[in-house]
């Protein structure tokens, strides 16, 4: 959720205060942390709840905490309606064993698994990987085969389609990215979350066309999503599975 800099809810901001702030904030009657952050990049007010229960407000570089915490406190509907839908939503288990399903390409695939002495074979999707030392928690094997898996397929994905719409990328990395799917750097640098992954194939090239565009446009301005329709006429529907599956992808 954003609202414009100088929007018609609030008067004019203050100036700009430099120093971090965090706090707390009631929704539904319980205590939540709130993180303000500022970012140069950001030309909005931006308010998000995070799937850990943590509200974050991002302010533009020149913005004022006095303006944002109005902006909270004006979105106080949203945040409770957001709450619902997060409380309503099942979490992935912190351990996974064999039968249970991790999303993978964007479909649901049960986990098999076989020990040999020390090594352990795990099925994925009709292919086993062997995990030396693996518990009872296939978790961190599974893990670091869709990584390893995600570097070599997202990146040579995302120089394909750099190619065909002649988009300006110097290179391209895949992160452990904790609250986005993808960046862009002015640099012409594409960073991607590994877990694109588990995601179908329309929403993980919706991600990366996103960021392409963002090599002309490094902004959420009319033309940049323009831009993104015509690259990617579908994005809504990429944006809807990621709105409703967000939660499994990362297990």
């Amino acid at each position: 959720m954003f609202v414009k800099k100088f929007g018609k809810f609030f008067p004019s901001a203050s100036p700009v205060e430099t120093t971090p702030a965090s706090g707390m904030i009631e929704i539904h009657s319980q205590p939540v942390p709130i993180l303000y952050r500022r970012h140069h990049r950001a030309r909005n007010y931006l308010l998000r709840l995070r799937s850990n229960k943590t509200v974050v407000v991002t302010l533009p570089r020149r913005g004022s905490m006095d303006f944002a915490r109005k902006f909270v406190a004006s979105r106080a509907g949203w945040l409770e309606k957001q709450w619902g839908i997060l409380e309503a939503r099942s979490l992935p288990p912190p351990v996974l064993r064999p039968g249970m399903e991790v999303l993978f390409r964007g479909r649901p695939v049960a986990l098999e698994a076989r020990r040999e002495e020390d090594l352990v074979s795990i099925r994925l999707d009709g292919e086993w990987v062997r995990a030396a030392g693996a518990g009872e928690n296939l978790r961190p094997a599974v893990e670091k085969h869709l990584r390893l898996l995600a570097r070599k397929e997202l990146a040579a994905r995302a120089e394909e389609l750099a190619r065909e719409q002649a988009a300006p990328m110097r290179r391209v990395v895949v992160r452990n990215q904790k609250t986005r799917w993808g960046s862009c750097s002015r640099k012409g640098t594409i960073s991607l979350n590994w877990r694109l992954i588990q995601a179908p194939d329309f929403v993980r090239d919706y991600i990366i066309l996103h960021e392409l565009t963002h090599l002309r446009h490094l902004n959420h301005s009319p033309r940049f999503w323009a831009g993104v329709e015509k690259v990617c006429p579908d994005y809504r529907a990429a944006e809807a599975w990621l709105k409703k599956n967000s939660c499994q992808v990362g297990f």
